[in-house]
């Protein structure tokens, strides 16, 4: 072999070498977040990874329950209300079936009518209350939940911070919304006319029209409470999260800092957010 072909072997030889070394070390990012450079090595999984899979994780589903229980909070709020209405609720007057089974006639029956509309202008206040406060907060977690539809480490740390917030804020409104609704109608239920409209009921036999605490009122209380301990629990799912971003976005940057350092040197494995996040 002639000195020139060994030469041009030999350039040739080390052209490759230096081009499997520039593309070994060039080729791929040190760290990727999901959807990006990474899509070439695990394009199998992030295939199957979809927006459900992000709403539906821990945060997700106690937000998703917190949504249901304010659901069932407003619902609660207008039975009990309605319940509680007499015969004011069956459209008493001209002559129906609905006539011919109330016991009450003359005075006594005009005297049911106004004791059911004063009662029931007295409750309003309570009812208007809980179904603004509970579609606020069933709405404002419907939103939550729609915006998580991202990995956490990619979502605005505002809107974590927001949501941190609006579940303490909620855990604790629902508290005090409890002890208050249930004081208000303690308070409207010993007045005068809640008095005379239960001894007016009970003549006629319907002792369930009383002054008691129904239970349309005690199923508000109930989901109310639980409904304040999903957003606590949440509250602590959400601020996990944030550590655990925090530590994983400082691990990125340390990783990127010393990538720049050696940006020849061998190559380390990528920092997976699910190992952090």
């Amino acid at each position: 072999m002639s000195t020139e072909k060994k030469r041009s072997f030999v350039l040739d030889k080390q052209n490759k070498c230096d081009r499997r070394l520039l593309s070994r070390s060039s080729g791929q990012p040190p760290y990727y977040p999901r959807g990006s450079q990474r899509h070439a090595r695990s394009a199998p999984r992030e295939h199957r990874e979809s927006k459900c899979s992000y709403v539906c994780s821990r945060r997700g589903i106690v937000l998703i329950c917190a949504v249901l229980t304010n659901a069932l909070v407003l619902i609660c709020v207008v039975a009990a209300h309605m319940s509680q209405l007499g015969m004011s609720a069956m459209g008493m007057g001209g002559t129906s079936f609905i006539d011919a089974i109330i016991p009450f006639e003359g005075v006594e029956l005009q005297q049911v009518r106004e004791l059911d509309m004063q009662y029931g202008q007295m409750r309003a206040p309570g009812v208007y209350g809980g179904v603004a406060f509970s579609l606020t907060f069933g709405a404002l977690s419907l939103l939550f939940i729609v915006s998580s539809s991202k990995p956490p480490h990619m979502l605005p740390r505002k809107l974590l911070i927001g949501q941190f917030a609006f579940q303490i804020i909620g855990a604790v409104a629902y508290v005090v919304a409890v002890g208050l609704y249930l004081h208000f109608v303690v308070s409207v239920n010993s007045t005068e006319v809640c008095v005379r409209r239960e001894r007016l009921y009970a003549r006629n036999g319907y002792t369930w029209m009383n002054c008691s605490v129904n239970g349309g009122d005690a199923a508000v209380a109930l989901f109310g409470i639980i409904t304040a301990i999903l957003y606590a629990v949440g509250t602590f799912l959400t601020g996990k999260t944030i550590q655990d971003v925090n530590r994983y976005l400082k691990e990125r940057e340390r990783f990127e800092a010393e990538h720049r350092e050696q940006p020849r040197g061998p190559l380390k494995t990528p920092l997976d957010p699910d190992n952090y996040v």
